[in-house]
């Protein structure tokens, strides 16, 4: 002998997606919702840029790319020029020894 069959639920119809964002807080001028991001999916290209200090930033774009996306390139790319710029600058020899300033009127005549 089988069990009583349960009363069923009704299925549930499809969540709801949350938008995401499209304005994000700029890396250099530290404005929140100053950057926004458009992109162009049909000419394939993803623009970003500050409305308070005017950095720009432009990529690629696919039909799955998100803004999000777009963002996270821009940081990336930001953080890999600014490795790149510390280490063509040669590193100055550091001494254990404070420097002494230069005297300008020294009695020692």
């Amino acid at each position: 002998m089988g069990k009583r069959k349960k009363s069923s639920r009704k299925p549930a119809g499809p969540r709801k997606k949350d938008p995401l964002e499209t304005n994000f807080t700029c890396l250099f001028c530290h404005h929140d919702k100053s950057v926004s991001v458009r992109i162009d999916r049909k000419e394939g290209v993803a623009q970003l840029f500050c409305k308070i200090c005017d950095q720009r930033y432009q990529s690629k774009a696919n039909h799955l790319t998100e803004p999000i996306d777009i963002y996270s390139e821009w940081i990336d790319a930001a953080d890999a020029a600014e490795r790149e710029a510390t280490s063509t600058r040669r590193p100055v020899a550091s001494s254990s020894r404070p420097a002494r300033a230069p005297s300008v009127g020294s009695d020692d005549d």
